[in-house]
């Protein structure tokens, strides 16, 4: 995700690096190449000048203190002028009404229905909402399928009508369904083109009419660039909606819809999605992706992500376990558990500061744990739980019934035994202190 974005950006400070300070030459040299930069990135001519014109404008007017560099306040400038121009603060969807619905528009192929399985999957869990999906595609009966699939994954029902082809009737005994069985949030899928015509705009219409949404999501493939731009101005002069939601990050897309939508349709971006596993979506916070679009990283979110899968309890249990030194491997297997469900690999490690830039051209399995758990899988019971007694025939019995070699088990087994020499060491009273002298040792 913005990944030319940002190799570009950096190469346009570098030509400020260095320079003792902030002059309109040296200035108007970097910003030609940041414009070039988005403008490659796809984002809207009118908004790239109208953001390199700012830049410009608070550049000069800054006195640079001895202590910050002028490429260091170039950057800062650049870094905050992306938060505002991608709406400066975060939004959150509005969960108001019962049942608050919540209306879902878009062209087909852009990712609908997933998003919509997506969004009550999270809202059920972090909300504590009972939602209800509705199937309003009429003319997809994938579409229909699709969404009894999501909605038997994350435990909610789906309203179909079979046979009816009239997505207003279909939404108006929705509504009444949902009233009549406690759901408290009602998700209605409706029907996208391949483009934009006035038959499915009426129809959009009609629809929101019918269910007095209180939001109104778009939803657009943000590989589209520009294309999503224009197509969301189109829905917004006929809906109104109330936000934007950017799909697909995880492809090969240059941003130009993360970084002109906003300033186009003056509409907050309020989700985004990557990828199709039904916890691959987030709140939209504009300063956190003005941090990774400049390779600063996430901590914030990978933080958060984090803490969504903690547990107090399981974490004192195993403090006091890694105190007794009776840490092994079905604990060492949990935890590679819990960091699996924050999602994938690659893309938690980008949010760590200046990882993404080393990770570009490294081709990281999704599922990079695979050959680790395959080798913890084939120890019995009792090895698991004391490593001690995996002597040279076990590994060669562990390597067999794992598909791996006797090598990579040796591997496994030193790497955790280092880490839980480690954990013992900075469990007790002056733990830093004596992982600092390991570490010093090795």
């Amino acid at each position: 995700m913005f990944e030319n974005l940002t190799d570009r950006l950096e190469r346009s400070f570098k030509m400020i690096k260095g320079q003792g300070t902030i002059t309109e030459i040296n200035v108007a040299e970097t910003l030609k190449d940041v414009r070039r930069a988005l403008l490659d990135a796809d984002v809207n001519y009118k908004i790239a000048k109208s953001f390199t014109d700012t830049v410009k404008e608070k550049a000069m007017g800054q006195n640079v203190l001895n202590a910050v560099k002028p490429s260091q306040m170039m950057v800062k400038i650049v870094h905050d002028e992306l938060a505002m121009l991608m709406g400066g603060e975060t939004e959150d969807i509005a969960l108001k009404g019962n049942p608050c619905v919540i209306l879902i528009a878009g062209l087909q192929g852009s990712g609908k229905t997933t998003f919509s399985g997506k969004l009550a999957n999270m809202l059920k869990s972090k909300k504590g909402k009972n939602p209800m999906l509705v199937a309003g595609d009429v003319y997809r009966p994938a579409a229909i399928e699709q969404l009894k699939v999501l909605g038997d994954q994350i435990g909610v029902p789906v309203f179909t009508e079979e046979g009816n082809k009239d997505p207003v009737k279909i939404v108006k005994k929705a509504l009444r369904e949902a009233r009549n069985s406690g759901n408290d949030l009602v998700i209605i899928d409706t029907a996208g083109r391949l483009a934009i015509d006035q038959e499915m705009m009426n129809e959009i219409a009609a629809v929101r009419d019918a269910a007095s949404p209180h939001e109104t999501l778009f939803v657009v493939d943000s590989m589209t660039g520009q294309d999503a731009v224009n197509t969301a101005k189109e829905f917004n002069a006929r809906l109104d909606f109330d936000g934007v939601v950017l799909t697909k990050l995880d492809g090969d897309t240059r941003g130009g819809a993360a970084l002109s939508i906003r300033g186009v349709v003056n509409k907050p971006i309020k989700f985004i999605g990557s990828g199709e596993k039904l916890d691959a979506i987030d709140v939209f916070h504009p300063d956190r992706m003005a941090d990774r679009i400049l390779g600063m990283g996430d901590i914030v979110s990978l933080v958060e992500k984090a803490q969504e899968q903690y547990d107090e309890r399981e974490a004192a249990a195993m403090k006091k376990k890694i105190a007794r030194n009776q840490f092994d491997f079905d604990d060492f297997i949990s935890q590679i558990k819990q960091i699996k469900k924050m999602g994938n690999v690659k893309d938690l490690m980008a949010m760590i500061p200046g990882a993404g830039k080393a990770l570009k051209n490294l081709d990281i399995d999704d599922d990079a744990f695979k050959g680790i758990e395959a080798i913890i899988h084939s120890m019995t019971p009792e090895e698991r739980t004391n490593p001690p007694l995996i002597n040279g025939s076990r590994r060669k019995r562990i390597a067999m019934g794992s598909g791996t070699s006797v090598q990579e088990v040796n591997q496994l087994l030193k790497q955790f035994n280092d880490t839980k020499k480690m954990m013992k060491a900075v469990s007790g009273q002056g733990g830093a202190a004596k992982l600092s002298n390991m570490l010093r040792t090795k």
